[in-house]
């Protein structure tokens, strides 16, 4: 799993020979800055590379480049997760079309 720090601190130290390109399994454009590392262009790209993966958040970052697929530390318990939707519905704070919906969310369903 591809880590946007890592992705960051290559981009900014290595980026003019396109090793975050490499490293995010982007071989192409790798080399591509590779032919490219002696106009100086892939260097002041990569620094905007590596500004914009410091910045963007967690879940963007991996919707991108990991497929969407997070962190083991991080994964919803959906068992939990519903439990306490329902407890939500069972107070009244939910309706039951509200329930239905974030019930098909956590479920991937919508």
């Amino acid at each position: 799993m591809k880590n946007k720090t890592t992705a960051g601190i290559l981009a900014l130290f290595l980026g003019g020979l396109g090793v975050h390109r490499f490293y995010l399994g982007q071989t192409g454009l790798g080399i591509l800055y590779l032919v490219f590392c002696w106009t100086f262009i892939p260097a002041i790209v990569a620094l905007i590379d590596g500004i914009i993966f410091l910045t963007q958040s967690e879940a963007s970052f991996n919707q991108k480049y990991n497929q969407g697929r997070q962190p083991e530390g991080t994964r919803l318990d959906v068992a939990d997760e519903l439990r306490k939707l329902n407890d939500l519905k069972m107070q009244g704070v939910l309706t039951e079309a509200e329930f239905q919906y974030r019930k098909a969310q956590l479920l991937g369903l919508r």
